[in-house]
């Protein structure tokens, strides 16, 4: 799928693949009748790497990257992700709001050109279980982002054993390959 094909998806799906010491992930765009369509994109996580890293690729035999985001530090609480294309130019970045987050996880997510979309849990319940212990795997938990109190996407996570995803997309602008990234990311990086 192209770019501009890419910019007009309103809904995706993310599924992680149960792997026993990789993370690896499938993007698929959503059809109107909602089930999960054509592979956008096959996410792995990088195996032992000193800076999180994801690599994107065009489909599971990781021949072709398309974009990737890596941390900017090997260790830090409020880290900094950036997100690149298939050459290693930029296209955003996101970071976890540290402070904010002790009580409900905060991430910003910034588009050039675009301004900052901040996504938080939506559910304060659901934020304070999840700080206390280990949440069964089947219960979902919610994101929504805003750009200046407007919509801009969504991430929910479906009832499942496996981890399922539904996301949606509200602002037309917003780059898709961020959304994808940050989707991805709020499965790897949310419990650190």
């Amino acid at each position: 799928m192209d770019q501009q094909q890419l910019q007009t998806l309103r809904q995706m799906h993310v599924r992680q693949r149960i792997r026993p010491v990789v993370n690896q992930y499938e993007v698929r765009a959503v059809g109107p009748d909602g089930v999960p369509g054509p592979l956008l994109a096959f996410a792995q996580q990088k195996r032992l790497a000193f800076r999180e890293q994801v690599t994107f690729y065009a489909d599971d035999q990781r021949q072709q990257p398309v974009l990737g985001f890596k941390a900017r530090q090997v260790i830090d609480l409020g880290a900094t992700y950036d997100v690149t294309d298939a050459a290693g130019h930029p296209i955003g970045l996101f970071r976890k709001d540290f402070t904010r987050s002790l009580l409900r996880s905060t991430w910003h997510l910034d588009q050039p050109g675009l301004g900052v979309a901040t996504g938080a849990e939506r559910n304060m319940v659901v934020a304070v279980l999840r700080r206390i212990g280990d949440l069964p795997p089947w219960l979902p938990y919610h994101f929504d982002f805003t750009i200046d109190g407007q919509p801009a996407f969504s991430v929910v996570r479906k009832w499942s054993l496996r981890d399922n995803y539904q996301v949606d997309i509200h602002h037309p602008q917003l780059d898709r390959r961020l959304v994808i990234a940050m989707a991805v990311a709020l499965d790897t990086l949310q419990s650190r």
